[in-house]
This record gives structure tokens, sequence and C-alpha cells, in this order.
């Protein structure tokens, strides 16, 4: 037996990964659902947000929620795209998480904690998901 045979019957890897892939869609979901809820908190209640004058990235917070409740949408269908395994799923969440990560930080200057807490949920769904090998299962 080859070392490339054990590590294909070994039930542990196997679980590990598992572990790893559905860890990783539960993250991606969850970050999906933020996503969502801040972009509704964002079209419902424009006034909840403030900004300075001299932000670059300076758009209505109308139109920063209806980006966010989109990125989520893509995150959440991603998610459970993962859920299945497809392969599809994986280069699409790493591609959608990605721009969540650009997105909240264009969002910074209005919601600082909630955008930190995503970027940092993206971050990890990235490694997550780039790190997981099915084909060494």
């Amino acid at each position: 037996m080859t070392h490339t045979s054990e590590s294909k019957q070994n039930p542990v890897r196997r679980g590990i990964a598992a572990g790893t892939s559905i860890a990783a869609a539960v993250l991606l979901l969850t970050v999906g659902i933020l996503s969502i809820f801040e972009g509704i908190s964002a079209v419902a209640e424009d006034d909840l947000y403030l900004v300075g004058a001299e932000y670059i990235y300076k758009f209505d917070t109308t139109t920063w929620g209806w980006i966010h409740i989109v990125l989520g949408i893509f995150l959440v269908v991603a998610a459970l795209g993962l859920l299945t395994g497809a392969m599809w799923a994986r280069i699409i969440a790493i591609c959608v998480a990605a721009l969540s990560i650009l997105g909240n930080f264009m969002w910074l200057p209005y919601y600082p904690a909630w955008s930190i807490l995503v970027i940092a949920l993206d971050v990890v769904v990235i490694w997550a998901i780039a790190a997981w090998r099915p084909e060494t299962i």
C-alpha cells in the first residue's frame, strides 16, 4: 500500500475535510445573512449611518444597502451550493467572499465594527475553502 492509497482510505482525513467544508459553508451562510441584514438596515433607515464629508467612496446609504443585499444573496447561494459539495460553489464562494471584503472595506466609515466583523469572517471563509482539498480524500 502506498502513502496516497492509505490517505484515501483514512476516515479521519475524510471527516476533517468534510468538517472543514461544512464549517466554511456555515460561515459563508452567516456572512451572507449578516450582509443582507446590513443592507436592509441601510435601506430602511438612512439616518442610522453617519459618515464624514471627506469620504472617497461616498454613495447614498440606500445604494450601499442594495449592494450589501445583493452580495448577501450571492453569499447565501454560494453557501448552499458549498453544502452540496459542488465545485462551482467553491470557486463562486471565494470570489463573492473577496467582493464582500471589498464592499465592507468601503463601508468601514459607515459602520466600522460591523464591517470589521464581516471582513474577518470573509477571510476565515476564504481560508477554509482554499485549504480544503477534496482530491486528497
